[in-house]
């Protein structure tokens, strides 16, 4: 809109530049058939379908971490993915794909994943949450919170990885608590792991600090700091205060 044109200093050359860009852009799409049946994806790249799609799962388990393993060539030849690649745009925008193509994509290239990222785990779960697939979003944040701890990728001895731990949290806030901020208001969808008891975290939207805690009464949301404010709970509007 007029505001965020001029907020920006975007031009109209440049605006039109990266319309062409938009309008140019491959993306290439296909149907694949899979354990589950046909499945419409997004293709990571032009040679991708052409690969040996065994899923990892199938393969060995002493090749694991491929990339201590392998050549570089054969890895580059092969199906399996270090991180969320295609899923990411999902990640980053939830709102802009259907329950359906994040589903499918989901299903196709998590199993030829094997997150040998520490980036990549917390994504899935998130993901994965916003599927309702409460056991794989389990599993995948807690990939990503004992990923150093179990040394899952044979490199804790390198160091800690710092965007595992971060990713631990936004597993928690954006997967099972389902934030998203939408048109400048807060959105938040928790639920609670069925092996869980609870979980608590605190964060600051736009000078407000909240309070959020999810346990087997439902969840709740408290405004520590700040004026007040309405959130969407679970589809509803809720006003905080202190």
């Amino acid at each position: 809109n007029a505001d965020e044109k001029a907020k920006l200093a975007l031009t109209d050359e440049e605006l039109a530049k990266w319309q062409e860009i938009v309008d140019k852009m491959y993306l290439p799409e296909a149907d694949v058939e899979t354990k589950t049946g046909k499945k419409h994806i997004f293709v990571q790249h032009d040679t991708f379908l052409d690969k040996d799609l065994t899923p990892i799962a199938d393969m060995p388990q002493d090749i694991r971490p491929i990339n201590q393993n392998w050549s570089w060539d054969r890895i580059l030849r092969s199906p399996y993915i270090k991180q969320s690649d295609t899923l990411h745009a999902m990640f980053y925008f939830p709102d802009a794909f259907t329950e359906e193509e994040k589903r499918n994509n989901f299903e196709f290239y998590e199993p030829l994943t094997v997150h040998e990222s520490s980036l990549s785990p917390s994504v899935h779960s998130i993901l994965a949450a916003d599927l309702q697939m409460e056991d794989k979003a389990v599993e995948m944040y807690e990939r990503a919170a004992r990923l150093d701890l179990d040394n899952y990728n044979n490199d804790t001895s390198d160091g800690l990885h710092i965007t595992a731990m971060t990713g631990s949290w936004l597993a928690i806030v954006q997967g099972f608590a389902g934030m998203r901020v939408r048109d400048g208001k807060l959105h938040l969808k928790p639920f609670l792991p069925k092996n869980w008891t609870k979980y608590a975290f605190r964060l600051v939207f736009r000078g407000h600090v909240l309070e959020v805690t999810v346990d087997g009464q439902g969840a709740h949301v408290d405004l520590i700091s700040g004026e007040p404010l309405v959130i969407d709970l679970l589809g509803q509007d809720v006003e905080l205060t202190k």
